[in-house]
């Protein structure tokens, strides 16, 4: 099987042991949760959830914001489904949370789509009060891969990236070159191997790129994000980072 197909398969299979998981831990009332479920139509139409913080104002100091893309596992047309997992996750317990966040939905067997998300956000920063020089995009396993390559086709949008149990095409990292990435994968993932966020970090490494990598060395596959969310300080150095 050729190699980027060989990856493919690899991605698409990334979520087999989050899936258990994601079945125990949806619930079915959505009563009161402070994320709301909008949509984008391009090429069809794309369906986020999007979360604003409490000092979010239409004509006041512009917020910064998260683009956050699931797993595998969270594939459908359930958005909820999509707060399995990282920020989306976050915000329903933390109204405190000081980004807006967007999280879009990849439908049942279909994969990330760069050209998609980037009209997605290009509406996103339209009509809401985001401060441009302050977005940053994260994703884990599929939306690991799917986070390196939104990146790497349109770098211009982001102030810093956190690729998560993913990985991607190692020659488009030249284009990332001037944005700060913060990698991190689980040496012990069954899933995504560690080598293909490895291949990617050493690229952007080759071509001068401002990346820094989080090997977890007892960490699956789940292991890497919950510890990038919650234990890294990841939010902390996303808040660091503003685009020049």
């Amino acid at each position: 099987m050729p190699r980027v197909l060989t990856r493919l398969a690899i991605a698409a299979l990334a979520l087999c042991t989050a899936g258990a998981a994601l079945a125990a831990s949806t619930t079915a009332s959505t009563a009161r949760s402070p994320q709301v479920a909008r949509s984008t139509s391009i090429k069809g139409k794309i369906n986020y959830l999007t979360f604003l913080p409490k000092n979010y104002s239409p004509r006041g100091d512009k917020v910064p914001l998260i683009v956050f893309l699931h797993g595998s596992g969270e594939r459908g047309a359930d958005l909820e489904k999509v707060k399995t997992w990282g920020p989306p996750a976050i915000v329903e317990k933390d109204p405190d949370f000081p980004f807006m966040v967007v999280s879009p939905q990849v439908p049942e067997g279909e994969w990330w789509d760069s050209y998609q998300l980037k009209v997605m956000l290009d509406d996103i920063l339209k009509r809401y009060n985001v401060d441009p020089k302050r977005v940053y995009l994260t994703g884990i396993s599929m939306g690991g891969y799917g986070a390196w390559d939104f990146a790497s086709r349109y770098p211009d949008y982001f102030a810093a990236v956190a690729p998560i149990c993913g990985g991607g095409i190692p020659r488009l990292t030249a284009r990332l070159k001037n944005v700060p990435v913060w990698v991190f994968h689980g040496l012990k993932d069954d899933a995504v191997p560690e080598s293909e966020s490895a291949r990617m970090v050493d690229a952007l490494k080759a071509q001068g790129g401002n990346v820094k990598y989080t090997v977890l060395p007892e960490a699956g596959h789940i292991q890497a994000w919950v510890h990038a969310y919650n234990e890294a300080g990841l939010f902390e150095w996303f808040q660091q980072q503003r685009k020049q």
